[in-house]
């Protein structure tokens, strides 16, 4: 069942990987650098700043804790544990993988830190927010950072779906965590309410962004 699995996982990914084009490459390249979280969470800040700052502070806190401890248990704990190469650092697949710009990643892929940190961020937000658009935002921007990182060929799609999961509980987590602090302890600042119109913001510059990809990739 074991060799089964990998050989799936392999195969999926493989077929992402291969299914390229010179468009996909700019694309997909852009899609997984720091830029294409930049204007979500500006966004989010800006809407933060008539929530008062224990509002503010409260939700700047449960963003960074979700991103550090997903951080601290896919990079700082499972990927040397486990230590399973990235497609992009198997030997085996070095002759038909391909690469964009040369970019390989570090040496281990499970569990992905991307997914982890693009699905707990979404999540997280999402359960602030509480507005069905923005949800479904926030989730096809994780899909298509998830999309990316298959098709640079830097994670297999084990790594994805386990980095997800990971992502989503430690999300789950903090925003349950934040809410029993402010319930047990008096001093705790309480989450912001969010309007329609925060939602509405966070939804166009989720959407600008993924629009902004796949234009600007025509001209590159």
């Amino acid at each position: 069942m074991i060799n089964y699995l990998d050989t799936l996982d392999r195969q999926v990914t493989m077929a992402i990987n291969g299914f390229n084009s010179a468009y996909m490459d700019n694309a997909m390249w852009m899609a997984t650098s720091v830029m294409s979280w930049v204007l979500m969470l500006l966004a989010f800040l800006w809407i933060l700043r008539n929530k008062g700052w224990r509002g503010a502070v409260a939700a700047i806190v449960a963003v960074a804790l979700t991103i550090l401890f997903i951080d601290q248990l896919t990079s700082g704990l499972i990927k040397p544990m486990v230590g399973r190469l990235r497609p992009s650092h198997n030997p085996a697949l070095a002759a038909t993988i391909h690469l964009v710009n040369g970019y390989q990643g570090g040496m281990y892929g499970f569990v992905s830190g991307h997914a982890g940190n693009s699905f707990g961020i979404a999540l997280i937000m999402s359960l602030m927010l509480r507005y069905r658009p923005a949800t479904i935002a926030m989730m096809l921007w994780a899909a298509l950072q998830c999309y990316s990182r298959m098709y640079l060929g830097v994670h297999y799609m084990g790594d994805i779906v386990c980095g997800t999961i990971l992502g989503l509980m430690v999300a789950a987590v903090v925003y349950w965590l934040m809410k029993f602090l402010y319930r047990r302890v008096g001093s705790f600042p309480a989450m912001p309410t969010f309007t329609r119109s925060d939602g509405q913001a966070i939804t166009a510059s989720v959407l600008v962004t993924m629009l902004t990809i796949f234009i600007t990739a025509i001209f590159i």
